[in-house]
């Protein structure tokens, strides 16, 4: 990393122009990948990544510039190229006062005990083989097994012309199951992909034998999935990854990406209720250990818990600093990236629905004819309308008030605003799930979670005749 006094001139140079704020944002990740099929390890991809990106503003514009090799050679030239770019006359001779920078030590809120870096390759390999072993073991009809194990560790600082200057270290590790069961000529997989925001530790916790266990029960329970009935109806949604709706139908637009050039159905409407009062919705960058957690955003703010939506009320919008200007209001510590690549903006951290009062029994009572969407896969959304498609991975039917035949190829399909409005239950068992998120400023780690919620009606898409 660059010492004080280097940042500090390069900080200087940047604000000799018509820029009044500027800031550099410096990398250096490690990354391994390994990769396994039955047992047996298929690759390992090793990548060592730095550089360094400076941003400038002038009022509401911007401008970025980026680069792998951080001395004078390669910067100094840059920071000539932004500074004539934010600036409509030539640059003053003199310019404002030196900046001079003020280290700010922040608490580390996700200690690791245990570093990949030093643990041989051949024991990070053997966790994946203990839950592909426990997947083989769970059914005779697990025919494949295929794992890939993921650690980071991303060192960064930022630095800033208010003379800020902050550093912190993020450690992420997750494992990524696929079992594949087959009956005849049925050919079904199930997944699950745990991470957490610390060391190798984490798998003392979360064992490889329980990863491998719950990606085979899905699969297996697949192979006796019915073609899904299509229409509109009350729809319960589990826990964990469940929470993806939320986070991609309604979190996307609570963004200041979007709020502030009034590009969300959320925007202005700070103050009023947007959900059913059931609902509590919170994006948390403080939660020890977890997958979507930093001391600091991009930015260098520290990070913080966020109500979003508090008894159905939109009570905060996630902000930063850019976005923050052109709305009149503060940054929340919601500004990320995926590397200095990318240019920072707005994005979630930990996202979720907060535990409710119902039982989760309780969802079921009087539903004559329903859903129960156990998994979540993959969708779309528009975060201008909040209308999305999801499939649901792993569904039933509901009958009666009771869970009943397991059913495949079904998607939810609404609206953000609908879907939050229509919650009418949630109960109390909150669980977060691990995902990845993609947006302007690249790809990045992030919780989603939720209780198990029940929708009193949605439009579910179904493959069945009927």
């Amino acid at each position: 990393m660059l010492q004080k006094d280097t940042l500090a001139r390069y900080l200087s140079l940047c604000m000799n122009s018509e820029a009044d704020f500027a800031e550099i944002f410096e990398e250096e990740e490690i990354s391994e990948t390994i990769s396994s099929l039955n047992q047996a390890v298929e690759s390992v991809n090793r990548r060592l990544k730095s550089g360094a990106g400076i941003r400038l503003y002038r009022g509401v514009q911007s401008v970025y510039g980026y680069t792998n090799h951080t001395d004078d050679a390669h910067l100094l030239p840059m920071i000539d190229d932004l500074r004539a770019a934010i600036s409509r006359a030539d640059l003053p001779e003199d310019g404002p006062a030196p900046v001079t920078l003020l280290p700010v030590a922040v608490e580390n809120r996700n200690p690791v005990r245990i570093r990949f870096e030093e643990v041989p390759l051949a024991g990070k390999a053997e966790l994946l083989f203990r839950a592909e072993r426990a997947a083989k073991a769970y059914d005779a009809r697990i025919v494949k097994t295929q794992g890939r194990m993921l650690n980071v560790r991303q060192c960064v600082q930022i630095s800033n012309s208010e003379g800020r200057l902050v550093a912190d270290t993020r450690v992420r590790t997750r494992i990524m199951l696929e079992a594949y069961a087959s009956e005849g000529s049925n050919f079904q997989s199930g997944g699950y992909n745990p991470g957490a925001g610390c060391g190798l530790e984490y798998w003392e916790e979360k064992t490889p034998e329980s990863i491998g266990e719950e990606a085979a029960r899905s699969a297996i329970v697949m192979l006796s999935a019915r073609d899904c009935p299509s229409g509109k109806m009350p729809v319960v949604i589990d826990n964990e990854f469940g929470g993806v709706i939320f986070h991609e139908a309604c979190g996307h637009s609570l963004e200041a990406t979007g709020v502030a050039r009034n590009q969300s159905v959320f925007a202005g409407k700070l103050g009023e209720k947007i959900a059913a009062s059931c609902v509590t919705a919170v994006d948390d960058g403080t939660i020890p250990g977890a997958w979507g957690s930093e001391n600091v955003d991009d930015e260098g703010n520290p990070q913080r818990r966020r109500v979003l939506i508090e008894n159905g009320i939109l009570k905060s919008y996630m902000i930063d600093r850019l976005n923050g200007r052109r709305m009149g209001m503060e940054s929340t510590g919601s500004s990320r990236r995926e590397s200095y690549e990318y240019e920072p903006t707005s994005r979630m951290s930990n996202t979720f629905i907060c535990a409710g009062t119902d039982s989760y029994e309780s969802l079921f009572e009087g539903v004559e004819r329903g859903l129960y969407a156990k998994k979540m896969g993959g969708g779309s959304v528009n975060p201008l309308t909040g209308a999305f498609n999801f499939s649901v991975r792993e569904g039933y039917m509901i009958e009666n008030g009771r869970i009943s035949y397991p059913v495949k190829g079904a998607s939810l399909i609404g609206t953000g605003q609908e879907i939050l409005l229509n919650i009418d239950r949630v109960s109390d068992n909150l669980v977060r799930g691990q995902g990845m998120c993609g947006s302007l400023s690249g790809s990045i780690p992030t919780d989603v979670g939720q209780p198990a919620i029940r929708v009193s009606s949605i439009t579910v898409g179904g493959t069945a005749n009927e």
